[in-house]
């Protein structure tokens, strides 16, 4: 296994490296290959159909995007076409798996239903047979801008593992290049979790890192979910938005506040939780990551682990990296501490988005976006000592403690709610804590009291890291000029899914959306209550105020000829599910093409928005008039 050096920069070739001929011949024999397939779909099992789809979607995906930036394209995706035909008729021939190279895989997203593709690869005499588990890397990509899912397969398919290699090998693909941000660090539980299903891994020694952008995510998916590895390491990459893109002037409010979602280094307390390591070149302006995550440890008493390469640019030395695979040896041959070996957490965050390490949950915050904190500390009297800043409800594994002293007030553990449920749940009720009762326990998930939980916390963009639809309106528009921009926003967010997350966007006619569908997905509408009958259906629970002619909200209100508004709310037809209107992410092309640290949100929980169509050119130009963050209760704070 090594690391190599990808740029950060955008490089997207301006002319494909593609014929006229070759394409007709690739599109016409991928055409063959799909009617192959979908003949013999139905008599194959989950894995062996995604494992030839992901083949298929790689192709179409190139061809569709005109992805051909060198000529060596053609040639890597005419071997993507022979290796699904290759494994079609595996598949209906009963040919062995050979395990003894890297294999690119394929699953099916709870996002979009997307077919993603992963890479797998195996230590030397690897049996398949064998029920022993065994540990797994999971490792993360930097940058490539020409890496699409053909490139991907290129890269990895039938290439050997390293000689050395003790562990299985997760390489995800992430959506491309997003720094296993959104829909890129759901890719990374999704892969991971398809792995687990196939084969035998232990849950207590996986290994996370990465370089360059695979840094900044191993930062990021380290110390934001620090209970899940058992070490994690961030080779170069970056920490925060501010100083990485060299700002000195402070971005709204609004977008202020949620840059603590992503900001690594807001989160170094964290690493007290789990081993991790940093390293960065002498010569490498990327290293100043990993001296900021090292001096924000410090400030809360971590000493956090960081390897400096002598004289070195962007990329390992040989002597620093097997410095750096040594320290994820030995976490790894510790492991992760079980359930119960674990007796100090100290846990900080940002947003219930993040919000758990092991035995200790943040259910909710009183104040989102700012610091919170918890120490939880089990003496050996069995009593759980804890200090938080900014919970106003906890919850910890039973079984962890018989009693609690929580922020100084003494209540009881082991017999909590009749001591017939397996958590404890305890809320901060005008500077008070008690604990919750048998049925309020009980009730607690169901979220009666209608709060900001985990993954029910926003921004907007949050709406799109669990399943989705999209609903059109097929309805006459009380604003002609509102409608249209409605439709505009959603035709840009379904060009940006696709060229961007690598999926096709999940859409239905407002007259198509099915009960299934509100129980099981956040709903995204478009258009107005006129255009659109769910947005009808629903607009007089959501903070507004909506007619033909204007939208008040805010305390202002708005001519539907002009503006409009952006919300993410708890959907009033299942408050355990987003709704969001006229929204897709908030950010949009110029962010990804950029560098990573720009993909934050843009809008809050809510905004509106001034549109005009330009005259020269089609699509609008857009302007945020305010924009705002609801409360803890999704109230908005006049």
């Amino acid at each position: 296994m090594r690391y190599v050096l990808l740029l950060f920069a955008f490089c997207i070739p301006a002319s494909a490296q593609i014929t006229e001929n070759q394409r007709e011949s690739l599109e016409a024999e991928l055409a063959e290959q799909q009617a192959a397939f979908d003949k013999a779909a139905p008599s194959l099992r989950g894995a062996l159909r995604t494992d030839i789809a992901v083949c298929l979607k790689a192709v179409r995906w190139a061809l569709e995007h005109d992805e051909f930036p060198k000529k060596d394209y053609v040639r890597q995706t005419q071997r993507v076409l022979t290796l699904a035909q290759q494994r079609l008729a595996a598949a209906t021939g009963d040919v062995a798996t050979d395990f003894g190279t890297t294999h690119v895989r394929g699953y099916v997203s709870k996002l979009d239903g997307s077919i993603q593709p992963y890479a797998i690869s195996f230590p030397p005499g690897f049996d398949p047979k064998s029920t022993e588990s065994l540990p797994l890397h999971l490792k993360l990509h930097g940058r490539s801008n020409q890496m699409n899912e053909v490139n991907f397969f290129h890269r990895h398919e039938g290439k050997s593992p390293g000689k050395d290699q003790t562990w299985i090998q997760l390489d995800v693909y992430g959506r491309g290049n997003n720094a296993y941000r959104w829909a890129g660090e759901v890719d990374v539980f999704e892969a991971l979790a398809d792995v687990k299903r196939r084969y035998y891994i232990d849950e207590n020694r996986i290994t996370l890192h990465g370089f360059s952008m695979g840094g900044a995510g191993a930062y990021h998916l380290g110390v934001h979910h620090p209970g899940l590895w058992s070490s994690a390491g961030a080779g170069a990459g970056f920490v925060d938005f501010y100083k990485y893109q060299k700002k000195t002037q402070q971005l709204p409010a609004y977008q202020h506040a949620t840059l603590g979602i992503y900001d690594a280094v807001d989160y170094a307390m964290n690493t007290f939780n789990v081993p991790f390591v940093a390293y960065g070149g002498e010569k490498d302006k990327q290293l100043l990551s990993g001296k900021m995550m090292k001096a924000a440890a410090e400030q809360v008493g971590i000493d956090l682990k960081l390897i400096i390469g002598p004289n070195m640019g962007h990329k390992f030395d040989p002597k620093s990296f097997a410095e750096f695979m040594a320290f994820h040896a030995e976490a790894a041959r510790k492991g992760r501490p079980k359930f119960g070996e674990r007796r100090h957490i100290r846990f900080t965050t940002r947003t219930l988005k993040y919000n758990t390490c092991d035995w200790m949950t943040i259910e909710e915050m009183i104040e989102p976006y700012a610091d919170t904190t918890v120490d939880a500390k089990l003496g050996d009297n069995g009593t759980l000592s804890v200090d938080t800043s900014n919970v106003s409800v906890i919850r910890f594994a039973r079984g962890v403690a018989t009693d609690i002293l929580l922020d100084g007030t003494r209540l009881p553990f082991e017999s909590a709610a009749e001591s017939l449920l397996p958590d404890v749940y305890y809320t901060k009720v005008d500077g008070k804590w008690s604990v919750l009762s048998y049925q309020d326990s009980k009730a607690f998930p169901g979220n009666p009291e209608v709060h900001k939980r985990h993954d029910l916390q926003g921004p907007i963009d949050d709406a799109f890291m669990g399943a989705f639809v999209c609903v059109r309106g097929t309805g006459k528009p009380w604003s002609h000029e509102l409608d249209g921009w409605a439709k505009w926003t959603l035709k840009r967010f379904g060009n940006e899914w696709h060229r961007w997350h690598r999926g096709n966007l999940p859409e239905v006619a407002d007259t198509e959306l099915s009960s299934e569908m509100i129980k099981s997905k956040n709903l995204i509408l478009f258009g107005d209550p006129g255009s659109n009958r769910i947005i009808a259906r629903i607009v007089k629970g959501l903070p507004l105020t909506w007619t033909e002619d204007e939208i008040a909200f805010g305390g202002k209100a708005f001519s539907t000829d002009s503006f409009a508004v952006a919300m993410i709310f708890l959907n009033p037809l299942n408050p355990r599910r987003y709704v969001v209107i006229n929204s897709g992410h908030t950010f949009h092309e110029d962010a990804f093409k950029a560098s990573n640290s720009w993909l934050f949100p843009r809008l809050g929980d809510a905004a509106a928005i001034r549109f005009k169509r330009n005259a020269k050119k089609d699509g609008y130009s857009e302007s945020v008039d305010s924009a705002h963050i609801f409360d803890q209760q999704w109230q908005l704070q006049q």
